[in-house]
């Protein structure tokens, strides 16, 4: 008889009802082998939409959803600590709520744990845009080179799984993936990335969008790097650009859009330096990118 490992599924959310529902199918939906979900845990952060009223309909049929309401919205660091505090299982698996799971992900995300010198587990995120307008070129080249480099360089984000080895992250964070990944491996764990494990997202869609995400991101990865001695993969620029120059292709996209995405997000980690520099803006509670928010061409995966 095998004994399935339990986890905790951990939600942070602020008006997501164009997607919590698409995405707490998808873990219901989930087809566990070797896994048990105990409790989906979905932390709403001062939700002024239908977020709420989304969740508490669905909890009455599915009673392992569990919708806890943070009256002011604290930023996703809060939410991940109440996660923290009141989460079952010894592991833990954190979405963010605008994602989709494909089907047998969690199985996958988990199977690493067999191994007691794994701490967490990376997901591989897949962009739902649309590869022919320019910023779904973008998405889809960014979250290609995180792969690439996470198959040497595990890098942590969208969906993670880890052990429960600590009681709270950092409330001022910007980045609670890289910061959650910090803790454990600085507790001599080992960060592994599960490629087969695919949950699906959506890239910035408008060029006020890509930039704002952009550079919130950098600068959560240089508070890391300089406050808590910590340096995610993806912060060397110098390595993902010879990574990128082993990508190129003799297509038209290529050669006139990718050298623009470069401007682009040297221009946005710029001003994610100046930020943390600084202090010219703070990124403890995220600024929602609208373009991001509706996932589509979700047929394929039931829900």
């Amino acid at each position: 008889m095998n004994i399935k490992t339990r986890i905790s599924i951990g939600i942070t959310a602020y008006n997501e009802s164009q997607n919590i529902r698409k995405l707490l199918l998808s873990l219901l939906n989930q087809r566990c082998i070797s896994i048990f979900i105990s409790e989906i845990l979905i932390v709403s952060s001062g939700s002024t939409d239908g977020t709420n009223r989304l969740v508490s309909g669905l909890s009455k049929k599915y009673p392992k959803l569990k919708l806890i309401r943070q009256k002011k919205r604290l930023g996703k660091a809060s939410a991940v600590n109440v996660i923290l505090s009141k989460a079952k299982e010894n592991i833990i698996v954190l979405c963010s709520a605008d994602l989709v799971l494909a089907e047998k992900t969690l199985d996958k995300l988990i199977l690493p744990f067999g191994n007691k010198k794994v701490g967490i587990v990376g997901s591989h995120p897949i962009p739902l845009n649309d590869q022919k307008t320019f910023f779904g070129y973008a998405a889809h080249l960014l979250w290609n080179l995180h792969h690439t480099i996470s198959l040497s360089s595990p890098k942590m984000g969208e969906c993670i799984a880890f052990r429960k080895t600590f009681k709270q992250i950092p409330v001022l964070s910007a980045v609670d993936e890289v910061n959650i990944e910090s803790l454990i491996k600085g507790q001599g764990y080992k960060a592994v990335y599960a490629p087969n494990a695919i949950v699906y997202n959506k890239g910035a869609g408008t060029l006020s969008d890509f930039i704002a995400r952009r550079r919130h991101i950098y600068a959560g990865h240089l508070a890391t790097k300089y406050e808590y001695s910590y340096s995610v993969s993806t912060i060397n620029g110098v390595k993902i650009f010879f990574i990128l120059l082993n990508k190129i292709q003799p297509t038209p996209r290529f050669i006139f859009w990718t050298p623009i995405i470069v401007l682009l997000e040297v221009y946005s980690r710029f001003l994610g330096f100046l930020d943390y520099k600084y202090k010219l803006k703070t990124h403890t509670i995220w600024q929602i990118t609208k373009s991001t928010k509706k996932l589509t061409h979700l047929g394929k995966l039931n829900v």
